[in-house]
């Protein structure tokens, strides 16, 4: 038997309906966007923090005397908008070697690679061992024609 509560129960959304709600205001009804100098002054809407050029701290020479050896970043200096990309610990980016030298080491080690399986193919011998011979053939050695064979797997 389903009790007389639970069966009688209204959902929660009846709760939420008795919920006290703000009256509009005129500030809240009329929220116009306007331009003012200030945002005509600083096109980056930064408050004014000067914004240093973007330059990656990994090519920052790592033997000059910075404050802050690790980060190779002076006291005070100010930070880059966009620090986290351009900072110590984002990924390096890989200079050691362009990408034509890249493709062309490619090329070489594809290009040894397949000589060397080329030598292996012509100096491989056909065969370890000389192939059995039988005087007679095979068959003969076998028993011939009139040798009893072996029991299927059915006969017994």
């Amino acid at each position: 038997m389903i009790l007389r509560p639970f069966a009688a129960a209204r959902p929660i959304s009846h709760l939420l309906r008795r919920t006290h709600k703000p009256t509009p205001t005129l500030l809240t009804q009329i929220q116009i966007r306007t331009l003012t100098q200030a945002d005509i002054d600083d096109p980056g809407m930064n408050g004014g923090y000067p914004n240093p050029p973007a330059q990656k701290r990994q090519f920052r020479d790592p033997y000059a005397d910075w404050w802050d050896k690790q980060e190779r970043r002076n006291f005070g200096e100010p930070v880059h908008e966009d620090h986290d990309i351009l900072g110590v610990f984002s990924p390096h980016e890989y200079t050691h070697f362009s990408p034509q030298k890249g493709l062309v080491l490619m090329g070489a080690f594809v290009g040894v690679v397949l000589g060397l399986c080329g030598v292996v193919r012509v100096y491989y011998p056909d065969r370890p061992a000389v192939e059995r011979t039988f005087e007679g053939g095979l068959d003969r050695e076998l028993g011939g024609v009139g040798a009893v064979l072996a029991p299927s797997h059915g006969e017994a």
